[in-house]
Parts: C-alpha cells; sequence; structure tokens
C-alpha cells in the first residue's frame, strides 16, 4: 500500500467550497473537544471512545436541528463524523504515550478534512480528475492513475490544496542493488553537512530555513504595527493583516517544499543505491534543549529523514536497522577498535593513540555503524532474500559479511 498526494486545480467558486468543509472539519473537533471537556467523568464511566460517540449522537439528534447551526445541513456528513474519528484517534495515541493531549484547532492554522465512501471503495478513472465521495470531481494539476480507494484527506498548505489517498497495491522492488555491504550513516550538521556515509560519501544540506530567516525577519519587521487581531480581547484583523498572514504562510510553505524536496531525493537515491542501511538513534528531545542548535536540528528533520528512508527501503526491497543509542561509535577507532574516552564534541578529527589513525570524527562514526553487531540493534525494517544457494540474509547475497572481512576493507582506504 502507498499514498499519493496532487495538488487539486480549483477555481474561486471550488476554493470557497472546500473552505467551508475545512471550517466545519474544524468547528465538530472543537465542539467534540469542548463537551467532553465539561463531561463529569466521575458521573459517566467508560472510555474516550466511548464518551465520544455519544457527544456524537448529541451533535446529530440536538445540535444539528438546531436552527442556529442549520447551516451545518448544508455539509458533507461524512467531514463531521470524521472529525469525531479523528478526535478518537488523538486522544487513543495520547493514552497511549504516542502523543500530546489533543488541542482545539486553529482558524489561521491550516486546515484539513477528510472524506469517505459509506459504499466502499470508489474508481478513479485516472487522469487529471479526481472525484471525492459526497463532494463531487475536481480538477488536479497533475495526472493520478487508474486506482481505487475509499477514503480522501483535503489539505491546505499555504493557499495551496490538495488530496491524498491511499492505494491498495505494493511496488515491485528491484532485484539489483549498487552496493550490498552494509553501510552506516552518520547524521550531523557540521561544516555545512547533513549526512555521512561509511562508503567516503558526504552529503551537504542546503538548510532551507537558514536561508529564508532574513526574508521572514523582513516581513514581521515591516508588519509589526497591523491589527493582527486578538480573539480573547474581540479585536478582528484588519484587512492588511489577512494579506499578511497569507504572505507568511506563502513563504513558510516555500521554506518547508525546500526541506521536503531535499529529504525525498535524498532518501530516495539511498534506498536505491545501498541494500542494507546501519542508522543512528538519536536523542532529539535532547539536542532541541541546547536554544544554540534547536533550530538547526529542527530545520534538519531527522526524524522525518528515518521515516522516509525506513519506508522506501520497504519498496525498494532494502533493508534499515537502527542502532542503539548508547553505542559509542564516535568514540571507537574503526581500525583496531580501540575506544577514545576522551574524545570531545570541538574534535572533528579523530586521532587514535594505538595504531595512529588519523580519520574524519564523522567518517569513523559511519564506519563503526556499519560495523555495528547485532546486539547493537534495536530496530529493523526492511525486507530479507533467499538466495539460490537457500541461504536467507539481509545483505542479498549468501552469508553475512564477517566484521573482520569489514575491517580489512576499511584498512585498505583508511592508512595514513
Amino acid at each position: 500500500m502507498y499514498a499519493v498526494k496532487v495538488e487539486l486545480k480549483l477555481n474561486n467558486a471550488e476554493k470557497t467550497f472546500i473552505n467551508r468543509h475545512i471550517g466545519f472539519s474544524r468547528f465538530c473537533y472543537n465542539y467534540a473537544l469542548s463537551l467532553y471537556q465539561q463531561i463529569d467523568h466521575k458521573q459517566y464511566k467508560g472510555g474516550s471512545s466511548k464518551k465520544i460517540d455519544l457527544i456524537k449522537k448529541c451533535f446529530t439528534n440536538v445540535t444539528k436541528k438546531n436552527p442556529d447551526f442549520a447551516w451545518t445541513k448544508q455539509m458533507s456528513s461524512r467531514v463531521y463524523q470524521n472529525s469525531f474519528r479523528a478526535l478518537k484517534t488523538a486522544f487513543s495515541r495520547y493514552w497511549k504515550g504516542s502523543g500530546g493531549l489533543p488541542k482545539f484547532k486553529k482558524k489561521k492554522h491550516p486546515g484539513s478534512f477528510t472524506v469517505d465512501s459509506s459504499n466502499g471503495v470508489m474508481l478513479q478513472s485516472g487522469g487529471k480528475k479526481v472525484k471525492l465521495p459526497t463532494l463531487g470531481t475536481f480538477r488536479t494539476k497533475e495526472p493520478i492513475p487508474k486506482c481505487v480507494a475509499q477514503t480522501y484527506t483535503v489539505s491546505k498548505q499555504g493557499e495551496r490544496y490538495y488530496v491524498s489517498f491511499s492505494i491498495n497495491a505494493e511496488l515491485i522492488p528491484p532485484i539489483q542493488h549498487e552496493v550490498f555491504d552494509p553501510v552506516g550513516i552518520d547524521v550531523n550538521l557540521t561544516d555545512g553537512k547533513y549526512c555521512v556515509i561509511s562508503d567516503g560519501t558526504m552529503v551537504t544540506f542546503p538548510k532551507p530555513l537558514k536561508v529564508a530567516i532574513t526574508k521572514l525577519e523582513k516581513l514581521q519587521y515591516h508588519n509589526r504595527n497591523k491589527q493582527l487581531g486578538n480573539r480573547k480581547q474581540k479585536v478582528s484583523p484588519s484587512n492588511n493583516s489577512r494579506k499578511y498572514y497569507k504572505k507568511l504562510a506563502s513563504l513558510h510553505k516555500k521554506v518547508a517544499d525546500a526541506r521536503n524536496n531535499f529529504l525525498q531525493k535524498l532518501t530516495t537515491d539511498l534506498a536505491r543505491k545501498y541494500r542494507h542501511i546501519k542508522l543512528e538513534t538519536l536523542n532529539i528531545k535532547g539536542m532541541m534543549a541546547n536554544s544554540k542548535l534547536a533550530m538547526h536540528i529542527a530545520d534538519a528533520s531527522f526524524y522525518k529523514f528515518k521515516t522516509l528512508l525506513e519506508n522506501k527501503a520497504k519498496s525498494h526491497g532494502g533493508i534499515v536497522e537502527s542502532v542503539d543509542m548508547w553505542y559509542p561509535s564516535s568514540k571507537l577507532c574503526c581500525k583496531c577498535g580501540s575506544k577514545k574516552e576522551d574524545l570531545k564534541l570541538k574534535d572533528r578529527l579523530y586521532k587514535c593513540a594505538r595504531c595512529n589513525l588519523s580519520i574524519c570524527r564523522d567518517l569513523n562514526s559511519a564506519l563503526n555503524l556499519a560495523l555495528a553487531t547485532e546486539e547493537y540493534i534495536t530496530n529493523r525494517v526492511g525486507y530479507t532474500r533467499i538466495n539460490a544457494c537457500g541461504h536467507v540474509s539481509s545483505y542479498g547475497r549468501g552469508n553475512d559479511i564477517s566484521n573482520d572481512v569489514k575491517k580489512q576493507e576499511i584498512n585498505s582506504y583508511t592508512e595514513v
């Protein structure tokens, strides 16, 4: 299963129609969350899903029949049902510890809504048109394949609108990769790099946010005296401030698009080239605690990089392994295995006192990640392949390559 996301080509009437449903979805979500917070949880027993179902019945049988909310009958019923379902999912993630407590959605933030077909999957005839359940047919800027799907999500980013849906199909992975041996990837942001691969490849980072930060500061400075609006004080924004918000959203979207373009191309190239990839596990929350580096770390999107790489490795027949956070990849010597306890962050050149090896610190870390044994692997995503000789190997060719052989290969090009 994989997802398709394309931009919609809408006229003014269609934009108004979509914006109304985005607002309707936000209203239903905030309505349910507001009533949930007002419930006496000692009197009404049960889980959050059961209580949200009761709120949904109240909305259907009472609120929608109120003359003040007659406008809700003009909206698609699938929108508000999926809004309640989204709140259920948010609370479920919160109870599991994988997400925060659900918050109210704000009007100034980019919105979205989800519609699904109650009669099963819908056939999309392909081309530059997409048919959305209960909403109608809309034009797209890119052709979509001929397929079937049941659930569709329409989102707004800046002044552009997108539709995304999943296709129940599998991509056929390639049989051959350029590199079958395991490689380690050390991610870092020093000297303009984004990551270093154990084969010596260094990937530079375009830093989209740093490039746009000057434009962002200038735009905010020139609009500092506008009446931006305050809902708590019942102050409505001026017309010029609304134009400012649109410019601000457009600038943020350009930054996000530049970052996403870089990550998509990088992960695709890595998944196509390397059969077996080993990544270090990072404590992103702890790294963000450093106020001087927080903006740069957030701009790098290390988590999204790892998620994209794992997903693409599946579709390309590869495997991605996560190495334990406490594995001392930076302190170990990739040649003799000795550990340097006094290594500091400012030391960008690794010098081994035992074997006299002098090597780039980041490359040394990537080589050690490639040599990480099974005991340090915390998570594995991807496929194994059965070879003609009958062995199952994550490397795609017979038995696993031992670390001794790998160290011999490393010694061949790390000699100083």
